[in-house]
C-alpha cells in the first residue's frame, strides 16, 4: 500500500483526476487531464463489492484505458450508495495513496441549497445542478434519467430550489412485469406509434411515451409555478438520449454533466482541503 500523499504533493499539471459517480444502478468513472475529460467508463454498481474488489476494478479500468495507476493525482466521489463509501475510500487509499473527496455536507458548492433539510439532497443532484449552471446558465431544470427520474430546479439567482423524484423507467418496468402475471417483459425503446396494436407494443408505448409525457408535463408545471416559461431544460443520465430524441423540451442533452460537475466541485475545494492522512 502506498503512503497517503499530502494534498500539496498532488495535482501535478499532467496528472489525472478520477471522478466517480456511484449510482444505484451504474457507477460512472471519468478521468480529467487538466480541464479535459479524456476517458470515461461505466460499471454496474454492486452493493456488496469489497475494497479489494474496487481496487482490482479501478486498476483494470485505468490500465484498460491506456493509463497508469500512478498517474491518478486525486479522486472525487459522488455516491448515493452509502454502504459503498467505506470500501471505495479504502480502495483509493490502497491503490492511489489518496483519501478521496466525497461530495457531502461541508463541501463547498458555490450554490445555496433551499431544501428544507439540505443534507437530504442526493450528492448527484447537487453535482448536476452546479454543472448545469456553469455549462448552461440559470434558471434551469436538470432532468436525470437514471434509476429514478429526477427533476432538479435552479433559480435565476443560481440557488438550488428543490425538485421532483419519480420512479425511473427500469423501476416502472420491473413493477409492471412483477405485478401483472400475463404481461411479458419487453425492452424499453421508442415504438413507431403511440397506439399499440398488440400487448408488447402497448407496453413499449406506455414505458416510452409515458416517461416522455411525464417529463414534458412536469417541465411545464415547474415553468408555470416559477413563472419562467422559457426555463432551460438539461437532460442527462444513461437513458437521456433515448427520451430526449422524442421531445423538444429535452433537446439539450449533456451526457457528462455529473462528471463535469464533480470536476467543478473538486476545483472549488482543492485549495481549502487540508492534507489528509489515514
Amino acid at each position: 500500500r502506498p503512503p497517503l500523499r499530502r494534498r500539496d504533493e498532488l495535482l501535478t499539471p499532467m496528472g489525472l483526476l478520477l471522478a466517480l459517480d456511484v449510482g444505484n444502478t451504474n457507477t460512472v468513472l471519468g478521468f480529467f487531464e487538466g480541464d479535459v475529460l479524456v476517458k470515461t467508463a461505466r460499471l454496474t454498481t454492486v452493493r456488496e463489492r469489497t475494497a479489494d474488489e474496487h481496487a482490482l476494478f479501478l486498476r483494470a479500468v485505468i490500465e484498460g484505458k491506456g493509463r497508469r495507476v500512478d498517474e491518478v493525482d486525486d479522486v472525487i466521489v459522488s455516491s448515493v450508495v452509502p454502504p459503498q463509501d467505506f470500501p471505495i475510500r479504502a480502495a483509493c487509499r490502497d491503490l492511489f495513496g489518496i483519501d478521496p473527496l466525497f461530495v457531502a455536507p461541508g463541501v463547498k458548492t458555490g450554490m445555496k441549497i433551499l431544501y428544507d433539510h439540505p443534507a437530504e439532497v442526493g450528492a448527484d443532484r447537487i453535482v448536476n445542478a452546479v454543472a448545469a449552471v456553469v455549462a448552461h446558465g440559470a434558471p434551469c431544470i436538470v432532468v436525470d434519467f437514471g434509476t429514478a427520474t429526477t427533476f432538479d430546479v435552479v433559480t435565476a439567482s443560481g440557488d438550488y430550489l428543490g425538485g421532483v423524484i419519480c420512479p425511473g423507467p427500469g423501476i416502472s418496468a420491473d413493477a409492471l412485469f412483477s405485478r401483472a402475471a400475463r404481461l411479458s417483459r419487453v425492452d424499453v425503446h421508442r415504438p413507431e406509434r403511440v397506439v399499440g396494436k398488440n400487448t408488447a407494443q402497448s407496453i413499449q408505448s406506455g414505458l416510452f411515451w409515458g416517461v416522455v409525457a411525464q417529463a414534458e408535463g412536469l417541465v411545464a408545471r415547474i415553468r408555470a409555478e416559477l413563472g419562467e416559461p422559457r426555463m432551460k431544460v438539461v437532460a442527462t443520465g444513461g437513458l437521456a438520449p433515448l427520451f430526449a430524441a422524442a421531445s423538444p423540451d429535452l433537446a439539450v442533452v449533456d451526457a457528462d454533466l455529473t462528471l463535469r460537475g464533480l470536476k467543478i466541485l473538486h476545483d472549488r475545494n482543492a485549495d481549502a482541503r487540508p492534507p489528509r492522512r489515514a
